[in-house]
């Protein structure tokens, strides 16, 4: 059996292991409030327990153990919201199982959830409409493993021996629970006519009557832990998927005697532990811990499960759980994590998977330069996509050249003999077994330069040996820890963690110094300290963000990193924390060196308005275009609520202020909107002295008749451009900036009679790119478009930061020891785009190196700029040429800057990768990023930001 198979099945019984444990007799805590830094990635970072879906498919939820319930629209497959329940520290807040009411009304989850209840564990109920948190049910003996509705009862199965408990939907009453059951129990299903049956890994299955009375208990032939039961929808037969076999079993629902097995010949390793019928009944479906070396596979047998069996491609980890659509396809969960669709025809219709990239099977390729700063890691398993960070630098490269500066973690020694280390419960030095937590595997291994030490990672810890086997440190890991190594110079630790994330550690004593998340896309990456200071390529602020509980009868609010910009965004704090080895110590040095006056505020004093639309509900029709927005609102800092900002398609369209809202308090408001004749997304954002809040957003669907009776008048688009290479200033002279400007507005008008109704452009190169001249064109392009209108402003040539941080684009005039009078600030080009009535796109590329690739002359760091730019409050579409710390390269041979040749290229047609004829912001995007990657050999990385407001829309078409 392969490493990845052995991993897999020890995942599983990992997670019915951790709820073994009694639990506490005290009574419990009440959730803390403190702030708790968190991953955000959109998808879960941990493994995918259970889903659910509702009667009508018009949702999914999924249940994971990294403590959200998501909400998903079916077919879309689009987020619709994440619900948070309390959480805590360890295991507390892990969820493992969730439902969804028929109706679709009502979410209800559980798991590891001691914080909601005075003793025991709570069952979380959520308004699926708005994620409100409305009910608990708490004092539940055990972890609850297992939940399922019926149009009237809900079922919990519990861990240990607790048996199951069924309480009526009405009132949450508790209708019966049966105690007798010989160790956990791990799956429900109910009948068409309510009957229930349940497994339970004491062996058994139980069968109960519609009032809940004990028809018949049986063992299964397949096995001897039967994990899924699924009722068959005529209710006359159950399906059963174990544990420990890859047998399938089929069960008379009348006596659970035994029927027949589906055929699963060949299939002779792991096991098929989920099980479900198709909505008619016709094929059965199974999978589990069985791989096929291409993915881990979804059985189907035709004919009520006796007939061919056929297999789909399912995820690249264990299967837990499958549930039956109505149209005769079937949605299913996995570790990876991951969720899938699959249709009537049996094609694959939708994959959701993971952002986290993946360090399994890599131990030997997870890479260290010698003082900790430079990491090599791989995106895929087994090393496969290598990147490298620097953290000094704040730089990453994919698919880097090799680098002998790089150095693998140390296995072996002369004086420390350690073996068993990989995949095992039993490690051992100098043939002595370490010790460990019961069920704890060890994962990887890195001896400390000076052989004095080893440290060990495992799935739940780090731990650091001293050469006797002694335990220096431990400290828990938020996921598990797939590769470790130690910097040569003995002072830092780093490992590659199961949750996605890249953390280093001070040897000495195992405190948390960093922790860098790579997004899986290759492009985004937030690093972080432990107290919440930050850098972030550009789009990738909302990657991390703060969990703040609200006692146990409220959902946790949740903040983006973004909201906190003005006082969590530090690169140069980021940049000194391993040379010190001590966050306090790097905050003095950067405040030092910038003249900044720390001043270090509470975060619960810094919080943004929470803001909820009530109505209308997401996906409702709409006929008439001026609406009521009703809408809940509140502050949790308790300062007053400022302005209303109410956005169509991301785009403001109204803001009122002189908010009655003051306090903490929820309070009810209304807002009238109007909407365009079409399909439309709404938004509402609220503000207070310290931020913007996250918006609010329903989709409503457009059923009434047209004005104008179909006929769509186009945009016209406005086009901004500047370019400056010769300035008067010839120490920042460049080559191609006024030639990139007029080369990309000549594109843009070639667009007239297409997407756009008319092209007006104005561009001002070199020696008309003056002070004045561009904020009189800032002025102009504000003025002239209107709501149907976009806008288009392009900037190429030098920006500069001054020693603030303060970002400045260079006119042709400008004086950089006199930025504030002669350079364009960012205040000023904020104002203009952030207002513009229609949609708004920027194009950066002000970043420069000399007119000879590699020479570097004035540079700027503009990543703030693009994500202040992007947020949803400011609703700007930004296109940027490199990255932070990136140069903007030019070459004679180009004609060109590498971006302004590839968006030239891009928007004149070869950016239409699918043949449509329309190239839309994410399809040059792909485009931008490929091209400028094979121009520049990889060291130009542009980035498009796009708020999460703003749906994707074509910007040209191809002539």
């Amino acid at each position: 059996m392969r490493a990845k198979n052995r991993i897999i099945i020890f995942q599983f019984v990992a997670l019915l292991v951790l709820c073994l444990m009694p639990c506490a007799a005290a009574v419990a805590a009440e959730p803390s409030t403190e702030p708790i830094l968190r991953l955000e990635t959109g998808m879960h970072t941990a493994m995918i327990g259970r889903i659910g879906v509702d009667d009508a498919n018009h949702w999914l939820v999924t249940a994971s153990k990294d403590k959200t319930v998501r909400l998903w629209e079916l077919p879309s497959g689009r987020l619709i919201r994440v619900l948070r329940p309390p959480v805590g520290k360890g295991d507390e807040g892990k969820i493992y199982s969730v439902a969804i009411s028929p109706d679709g009304r009502q979410i209800a989850c559980g798991g590891w959830t001691k914080l909601g209840s005075d003793s025991g564990h709570t069952i979380y109920l959520f308004d699926r409409a708005t994620g409100h948190l409305t009910h608990r049910i708490t004092d539940i003996p055990n972890a609850i493993f297992h939940l399922a509705y019926s149009p009237h009862f809900l079922v919990a199965c519990l861990g240990m021996a607790r048996g199951i408990r069924i309480y009526k939907t009405s009132d949450l009453s508790l209708v019966v629970e049966d105690k007798n059951y010989g160790n956990y129990s791990l799956d429900a299903s109910f009948s068409p006519d309510s009957r229930l049956v349940t497994s339970s890994f004491d062996g058994y299955l139980r069968l109960y009557s519609r009032d809940f009375q004990l028809l018949a208990k049986k063992k299964a032939p397949g096995g001897g832990q039967p994990v899924s039961v699924s009722f068959s929808p005529d209710g006359r037969a159950i399906a059963v998927g174990f544990g420990d076999s890859t047998k399938v079993d089929v069960l008379s629902a009348l006596d659970l005697s035994h029927l027949y097995s589906p055929d699963t010949s060949g299939i002779n390793k792991g096991s098929l532990g989920s099980v479900s019928w198709s909505a008619d009944g016709r094929i059965l479906y199974a999978g589990g811990i069985y791989n096929d070396d291409k993915s881990f596979p979804i059985f189907a047998w035709a004919d009520v499960g006796r007939g061919r069996r056929t297999s789909l491609l399912g995820a690249s980890n264990t299967i837990m759980d499958i549930h039956p659509l109505k149209d005769g396809g079937f949605a299913y969960g996995a570790v990876d994590p991951a969720w899938g669709v699959y249709d009537k025809t049996g094609q694959r219709a939708l994959f959701i998977t993971s952002a986290t990239a993946d360090y399994r099977a890599n131990p030997k390729g997870f890479l260290v330069s010698d003082d900790g700063t430079r990491v090599r890691f791989g995106y895929e398993e087994r090393g496969k996509v290598p990147a490298q960070f620097n953290v000094e630098a704040r730089l990453l490269e994919v698919e880097p050249a090799g680098n002998t500066s790089l150095f693998r973690p140390v296995f072996e020694s002369p004086r420390l003999r350690i073996t068993d280390w990989e995949h095992t419960y039993t490690p051992k030095l100098n043939g002595t077994p370490l010790k460990l937590k019961q069920y704890e595997i060890s994962r990887s291994l890195a001896i400390a330069p000076d052989s004095q030490s080893f440290l060990l990672g495992t799935e739940w810890y780090l731990r650091l040996f001293d050469r006797q086997g002694n335990e220096t440190w431990n400290v828990p890991v938020p996921g598990t820890a797939w590769a470790v190594n130690i910097a040569a110079n003995g002072k830092v630790a780093v490992a590659a963690l199961g949750d996605g994330t890249i953390r280093w550690y001070r040897l000495t004593n195992g405190k948390e110094l960093l922790a860098l998340f790579p997004h899986k896309d290759r492009k985004r990456w937030v690093i972080w300290s432990p107290s919440g200071y930050y850098d972030a390529s550009p789009g990738a602020e909302e990657l991390i963000g703060w969990h703040i509980n609200r006692g146990k009868d409220q959902e946790a609010d949740f903040f983006p990193a973004s909201r906190f910009r003005s006082t969590r965004y530090r690169p140069d704090v980021i940049a000194r924390i391993l040379e010190t080895q001590d966050e306090a110590g790097a905050i003095r040095l950067a405040d030092e060196a910038s003249g900044r006056k720390h001043e270090q505020q509470a975060l619960e004093t810094l919080l943004p308005p929470v803001v909820t639309i009530l109505s209308p509900s997401d996906g409702s029709s709409v006929s008439r275009p001026e609406i009521t927005l009703s809408f809940s609102v509140r502050s949790p800092s308790g300062d007053p609520v400022t302005s209303i900002r109410a956005m169509v398609d991301g785009r403001p369209i109204s803001t009122q202020r002189g908010i009655a809202v003051k306090g903490k308090e929820e309070a009810q408001q209304q807002i009238q909107v109007t909407i365009p004749e079409r399909d439309s997304e709404v938004s509402i954002i609220a503000e207070n002295r310290n931020a913007a809040s996250e918006p609010s957003t329903i989709r409503l669907r457009w059923k009434g008749k047209s004005v104008r009776d179909g006929f769509v008048i186009k945009p016209t688009l406005y086009i901004l451009a500047i370019g400056v290479g010769n300035y008067q200033d010839q120490s920042l002279k460049l080559g191609f900036p006024a030639k990139d400007a007029q080369d990309f507005a000549r594109a843009m008008q070639n667009q007239r009679g297409g997407l756009y109704r008319d092209v007006t452009v104005r561009v001002l190169a070199d020696q008309k790119a003056t002070r004045d001249n561009i904020m009189d064109g800032l002025e102009w392009i504000q003025k002239e478009t209107t709501s149907k209108d976009i806008a288009m402003v392009f900037l190429a040539g030098h920006g500069v930061n001054d020693p603030a941080g303060i970002y400045y684009y260079l006119p042709v005039n400008a004086n950089t020891d006199k930025l504030k009078r002669t350079g364009i600030s960012f205040t000023d080009i904020k104002n203009t785009v952030t207002s513009l009535a229609g949609k708004a796109v920027l194009f950066v590329d002000t970043c420069h190196s000399g007119n000879v690739m590699g020479t570097r002359r004035g540079t700027a760091n503009i990543t703030a700029v693009v994500n202040e730019l992007a947020s949803a409050e400011n609703g700007v579409v930004v296109f940027a040429s490199s990255t932070g710390r990136q140069y903007s390269l030019e070459d004679p041979s180009w004609g060109n800057g590498a971006f302004t040749k590839a968006l030239v290229e891009g928007v004149s047609g070869r950016a239409d990768y699918q043949g449509c004829g329309r190239i839309t912001v994410n399809m040059l995007d792909l485009y931008l990023s490929e091209r400028v990657k094979e121009l520049t050999g990889g060291r130009q990385t542009p980035t498009t930001t796009k708020p999460q407001t703003i749906a994707d829309f074509p910007v040209a078409v191809k002539r």
